[in-house]
């Protein structure tokens, strides 16, 4: 079967969940036992989102082959359950980038470069890589940002083209838009989405399907006015509705056939979805027979955005033992002073503290991380919290008093953490840190080979700096185990405190490889560390409950 092409736009407003939707959609389409790619196209000119501030665009995600791109690729690949690449995450950047570099190179014979065919070309050309790299059954394309918007106008036309070239029933559009409602009248307006799909048509693309992202049921004439002035039938009509849980999404469009409509307009056949273990997910978030409050520890708190998987992550974990978690918003700036780290984590059951850059914030993550140590409060600790949890331990535990990592400090006496080796000629900062999947080597008896259950691993990695071996030995007999290495030793990649419940943290980034039905070793053992703590101190309560 030749590969199928599904193309997502959005109208009216931005942020309207268009990733969620392509996520849902490769849901409901593997359920029905079809191979699913999805690719983001974002109009953005930098070439990725790995030198952009997390308060702007969020959280940076790094796949196995080290391309840092958009959030929305974590969504494609925890509701897919696939491991996406670099093809997968295309910018204005790359693709301007690309095209110049091969007019400097002499590609185009002297012809003048045009953003038609030129630009276009290559933009098709990523869409074709993705088709030849996984030969999937269906590609799903979202296109970043609103319709109308300058930036975005060239990938609009390449995929008028791309859907031209390809053929009558070889693709589709999907246009997500906002149905506003206002209170005053009672109403939900149509007008803006009607307004949205006639400039997505000036641009010569007609949807065949509208998803409507609603506060409230969509009435029969609403959708009857959509369907008359969109050209679009009722039944490609869906309405997405405001959900509780981002994974609620696939079963409320497979309730609306949305899927179906898309095998019904792409010639292709309609089978029975094996959806049980994503049902059962679902019971399991609207059924949570405990709650667990989880301090997460950084200096973007304000934008949640910015550390997205690790909050997936988390309430991974607490699916899987029928938990909700409830995300306590630390800013370390705020526990520079030791007793306000103590006050912040007086009601939390467990501590994270994530990755991050720069100084700012890093005592504060010091304090906790040491109130975390010294009160036995299950903590886990990701690429710059590892390193925090090492300076912690070096200062106050191996007698290091002034240790401090050289991203912080060039000056401190005690450079426990140092850049790496092969950091310290690079120029620049785009794509040259340590990106993607290193191989590593956990020590048996350990609590990380506990809960991997195997003596190698493959993790996600993006840093520039390490534990420095220079101080290992010393901080190792002051009692920190380094519970994972390098496949040479010379990289420390996880450490822990084996007296404590849960005190573990590493150099990668777990939360990447996380998924709702099967959460991370590493979350899944935060969290049951946690409930383990709350089954003693409730048999205790029960205890002396008894006796009085």
């Amino acid at each position: 079967m030749s590969t199928k092409y599904i193309f997502i736009t959005g109208g009216v407003v931005s942020s309207l969940g268009k990733g969620i939707v392509a996520a849902s959609l490769g849901r409901l389409l593997k359920a029905r036992g079809f191979s699913v790619v999805i690719q983001k196209f974002d109009p953005y000119i930098n070439v990725d989102p790995g030198t952009m501030s997390p308060f702007q665009h969020g959280e940076v995600f790094v796949t196995d082959d080290g391309a840092e791109t958009d959030l929305d690729l974590g969504h494609y690949e925890r509701f897919t359950d696939t491991n996406l690449g670099k093809i997968n995450n295309v910018t204005s950047g790359s693709i301007y980038q690309t095209v110049i570099n091969k007019e400097r190179h002499g590609d185009y014979l002297g012809a003048t470069v045009q953003t038609i065919p030129h630009i276009t070309n290559e933009i098709k050309s990523r869409i074709k890589k993705a088709t030849q790299q996984f030969k999937p059954d269906f590609i799903i394309a979202e296109i970043g940002g609103t319709i109308g918007d300058i930036e975005s106008l060239p990938f609009i036309e390449a995929i008028r083209q791309f859907r031209s070239e390809t053929g009558f029933g070889n693709s589709l559009s999907i246009h997500v838009t906002l149905l506003p409602y206002l209170p005053t009248s009672g109403e939900l307006k149509t007008k803006p989405s009607q307004h949205s799909v006639t400039n997505l048509r000036s641009y010569g693309i007609q949807p065949e399907i509208l998803v409507c992202r609603t506060a409230k049921p969509i009435p029969k004439k609403e959708k009857e006015k959509l369907a008359l002035f969109c050209s679009v039938p009722k039944d490609a009509i869906i309405e997405c509705r405001d959900m509780k849980s981002i994974y609620e999404v696939p079963l409320a469009l497979e309730e609306q056939n949305m899927a179906s409509v898309v095998l019904q307009r792409l010639f292709m056949k309609d089978v029975k979805p094996d959806l049980e273990s994503w049902k059962n997910l679902v019971y399991k978030i609207k059924n949570p027979q405990r709650t667990i409050r989880i301090a997460i520890a950084g200096k973007y708190t304000k934008l949640s955005d910015a550390y997205i998987s690790v909050v997936e992550s988390l309430k991974h974990a607490g699916y899987n033992q029928n938990a909700q978690i409830d995300i306590k918003w630390i800013n370390s700036e705020d526990c520079i002073d030791y007793e306000k780290a103590k006050e912040a984590l007086s009601d939390v059951d467990g501590l994270v503290v994530p990755g991050g850059f720069g100084i700012r914030g890093i005592e504060g993550k010091l304090n906790v991380i040491r109130y975390a140590r010294e009160n036995n409060l299950p903590f886990l600790g990701l690429c710059l919290g590892m390193q925090c949890a090492v300076i912690e331990y070096a200062r106050n535990v191996a007698g290091l008093k002034e240790a401090n990592s050289m991203e912080f400090n060039e000056n401190t006496p005690y450079p426990v953490i140092d850049l790496m080796t092969e950091q310290k000629n690079v120029e620049g900062y785009g794509g040259t840190m340590r990106l993607g999947q290193f191989e590593c080597h956990i020590k048996k008896g350990t609590k990380a080979h506990k809960v991997y259950g195997t003596d190698i691993i493959y993790e996600r990695h993006r840093h520039r700096y390490e534990v420095n071996n220079e101080y290992r030995k010393q901080i190792s007999e002051a009692g920190l185990v380094f519970s994972g290495l390098s496949p040479d030793g010379m990289l420390c990649e996880m450490i822990e405190l084996p007296q404590n419940d849960w005190f573990v943290a590493c150099q990668f980034h777990p939360e990447f490889k996380s998924r709702p039905e099967y959460p991370h070793p590493l979350f899944a053992g935060l969290v049951n560390a946690i409930i383990k703590q709350m089954e003693i101190k409730n048999t205790i309560s029960d205890e002396t409950y008894e006796k009085v």
